[in-house]
């Protein structure tokens, strides 16, 4: 969605970065800058259990990572702490979905709230990319999860994803029903914004946590209850990652390397694996680069669930 956004001219890229669309690549080293140095690497031959962000890449290597702008190109130039290697046998066109929505999702629940094993969480728009690596992420942690999506057939997307708790916001309340089902959750991830943030505030333990990513329904929320906010000494925080440091994101990756890549090497050939252990890229669809108004078209009309993938070699 952020690309539907850059090129409506409503997210710009940061200062000094690409101003071509596309915040995460999958591809083959072409070139090694000569600072970047050589020597051994985590080729796709390579565990990917081993921390991958201080690998001397060599040309060659299948790498998939995060980039602040460019990733339509045909190349780009990628800072070598922000790549990480493709997980064995896993498609190159799934790698090309992993970065921005694992990372997204492993930074609001780790770095940003801390969530932990045995808490619980809500997690909205629950069939997206980022919703989908949420609840993943959760389950591999021991996180009890309620989850929002607008139909049946997303909503069994997310049960296969890990979802315990399963709203239709268009016909249910989902603070009536997590306060039915769980009572109160300690994390809320909301990219929803507009209307929700007092009935995230009504499912909220004390000292919970809520982070907001988007603002899909609008970027003013509701009246604050300021109330039910000192009552929970609840914390409202606003996330992003795109313009983060290189250096906060060289953390993060490498964090995520070692927790959590390691998980999908063992699934990287399935589209969904209820192994609580396991990771999966959750991909809509794979398109070819010549129909990129189509992949924006299904973003917009909010018709995906999971990740939509553009490829040169469709």
């Amino acid at each position: 969605r952020a690309d539907t956004l850059q090129r409506a001219g409503r997210y710009p890229p940061p200062k000094g970065e690409s101003p071509i669309l596309g915040l995460e690549v999958a591809g083959e080293v072409v070139e090694v800058g000569a600072e970047v140095g050589t020597g051994s690497s985590n080729s796709s031959s390579a565990s990917c259990s081993t921390g991958n962000n201080n690998a001397r890449w060599q040309p060659g290597d299948r790498v998939f990572g995060l980039v602040a702008g460019g990733g339509y190109a045909t190349e780009v130039v990628v800072h070598p702490e922000h790549l990480m290697a493709v997980p064995k046998d896993m498609p190159m066109s799934q790698a090309a979905g992993l970065a921005e929505v694992f990372l997204t999702a492993f930074q609001s629940m780790r770095f940003v709230a801390d969530v932990q094993p045995g808490q619980t969480a809500l997690i909205h728009a629950g069939a997206s990319g980022v919703g989908l690596a949420a609840l993943q992420l959760s389950r591999m942690w021991g996180v009890n999860t309620a989850t929002t999506a607008s139909s049946a057939e997303k909503l069994d997307i997310c049960r296969q994803a890990g979802a315990n708790v399963l709203i239709n916001y268009r016909e249910q309340n989902f603070a009536e029903v997590v306060k039915a089902e769980l009572g109160s959750v300690n994390f809320v991830l909301d990219m929803i914004g507009g209307d929700y943030l007092n009935r995230n505030l009504a499912c909220l333990a004390q000292d919970g946590a809520i982070v907001y990513l988007a603002l899909m329904a609008g970027r003013y929320a509701d009246q604050l209850d300021m109330a039910m906010l000192l009552a929970k000494r609840a914390r409202i925080l606003g996330s992003t990652l795109r313009n983060r440091s290189d250096e906060y994101k060289a953390e993060l990756i490498r964090a995520f390397s070692e927790q959590c890549l390691p998980a999908f090497s063992v699934s990287a050939t399935s589209s969904v694996s209820n192994a609580k252990s396991q990771l999966y890229v959750p991909i809509d669809s794979v398109l070819s680069i010549n129909d990129i108004g189509l992949a924006h078209e299904k973003l917009e009309t909010n018709v995906t669930t999971g990740k939509v993938v553009v490829t040169w070699d469709n």
